[in-house]
């Protein structure tokens, strides 16, 4: 069957918001070539009586180009759109090597349906143009699911196109609460929970350290003030206080204000809800005498160069720090850690979400004894949940050969998803040690329904 979808352009969707969930290393799958390519175009006018001359004097109306989906075919085709560069790259060697370890795990258990699962590399580079010509690409090049984007404001400039297409998108690291209600995810699933489920880790961490007085510094976009919010509602909710909230313009160099406003204040802790930008307030923060221990950050500063870009001079500077993101659990992380590129140990933020977007989407495709996303769309949550435990791919897709209904329970826990969410998550806590290594300490599991 042969459809056709129109890119929507850069313009005519939603300004470039680098939400976290975000995210490389490069594919060993080819790259799918495609005749096609997203073009930034203007915006479209809104139909009037009168044809009228764009308000924009001297823009030309650029060709907006078509893109055609190649028939089908009975392999299941992936396709990743993920940070192999751009500002969110610190965190994509783990999603992407999470992807790969899925597909070859998954070839090497016999595949889904009888053939091997191919996949093909797409970077997201916190750019809509780009993220919109990978998705394209796959378009272009038959995928039946994406996995995909790292960050919540990428995926917003994909999830209409794959939508118009009828492809699965399956995103391990999107925490945006929009997802779960918007009107163009029937397509759409994800594998960690919105943010409402990473805040009181957060708090429980820093109440169980002995915090009471928090400073919270976070990035003034929709990812950093949505969730210093829920930190700070759970900090307050639990008897302490937020002595102090700056939310600071994510291209600052500047943060001698908000430095000079958190010691003012005497907190005895600080969270950071932010990106790699932080780096120079990390360091501030603790040339103003503040220790290490004291600092809290985010999902997105849960990486190992972290310690480089604070200070490259001593490796023990951050010893102590903690961040804390979703990812897969002790077993699957010392699978991941053999696997991830070198220079990244302790990166592992993601990584089972994102393999366990591969996994679920390849039972449901043998679920539905279809590769064809219209038909195994239908089965990605039923494979999750209410049928017969199991824990990797070659026992679940023994167990679903055998006629038997499956409750898959991957690398980042009992998922049961509901709608397009999963009504678990599993949390990593990770402190930064002396030889300026991440290492996690402990890992944490929560279940949604008990922050009802």
């Amino acid at each position: 069957m042969r459809r056709t979808v129109f890119l929507r352009s850069a313009a005519a969707v939603a300004a470039l918001t680098l939400t976290l969930a975000a995210c490389g290393d490069d594919d060993d799958g080819d790259e799918t070539e495609t005749d096609g390519a997203a073009e930034e175009t203007p915006a479209e006018e809104e139909p009037a009586e009168e044809e009228e001359e764009p308000e924009d004097e001297g823009e030309e109306d650029a060709e907006v180009p078509e893109v055609d989906r190649p028939g089908r075919d009975d392999v299941l085709n992936i396709g990743y759109v993920l940070p192999e560069s751009g500002p969110l790259a610190f965190l994509g060697a783990p999603m992407i090597t999470g992807v790969q370890m899925a597909v070859e795990e998954i070839n090497e258990a016999g595949g889904v349906n009888g053939n091997d699962v191919t996949l093909a590399s797409g970077d997201e580079a916190g750019d809509a143009p780009i993220a919109q010509q990978a998705a394209a690409q796959h378009i272009n090049g038959g995928a039946d699911a994406v996995v995909g984007a790292a960050a919540s404001g990428m995926s917003q400039e994909i999830i209409q196109m794959l939508f118009d297409n009828q492809i699965v998108q399956c995103s391990g690291s999107n925490t945006s609460p929009e997802f779960s209600d918007q009107e163009n995810n029937g397509f759409y699933h994800r594998t960690v929970p919105p943010d409402e489920a990473v805040s009181p880790v957060i708090v429980d961490e820093l109440l169980n350290d002995g915090h009471q007085n928090i400073a919270i510094a976070a990035r003034a976009d929709d990812y950093g003030v949505s969730l210093a919010d829920l930190v700070q509602d759970g900090v307050e909710a639990s008897g302490g206080t937020v002595v102090s909230r700056n939310d600071y313009d994510p291209n600052t160099t500047d943060f001698s204000a908000e430095v000079s406003d958190i010691t003012g204040a005497n907190a005895d802790a600080v969270v950071l809800v932010s990106f790699g930008e932080a780096a120079t307030l990390i360091r501030q923060l603790i040339e103003s005498g503040l220790s290490a221990d004291q600092l809290y950050g985010s999902d997105g500063l849960f990486g190992p160069t972290l310690t480089d870009d604070v200070n490259p001079d001593d490796p023990s500077f951050i010893a102590g720090m903690k961040v804390i993101g979703a990812a897969g659990g002790e077993e699957f992380n010392t699978r991941l850690e053999e696997a991830l590129p070198s220079g990244e140990s302790g990166n592992y933020i993601y990584g089972g979400q994102t393999y366990d977007c591969v996994v679920t989407i390849a039972l449901a495709a043998i679920s539905a004894d279809s590769t064809d996303p219209v038909d195994f769309n239908d089965t990605i949550v039923d494979v999750t949940r209410e049928g017969t435990e199991c824990t990797s791919f070659e026992e679940c897709s023994a167990l679903l050969e055998d006629g038997a209904d499956i409750d898959y329970n991957g690398a980042s826990g009992p998922l049961e998803m509901e709608g397009s969410d999963p009504t678990f998550g599993r949390y990593a806590i990770a402190e930064f040690q002396d030889d300026g290594s991440l290492e996690v300490v402990r890992d944490q599991d929560l279940d949604l329904g008990d922050l009802n």
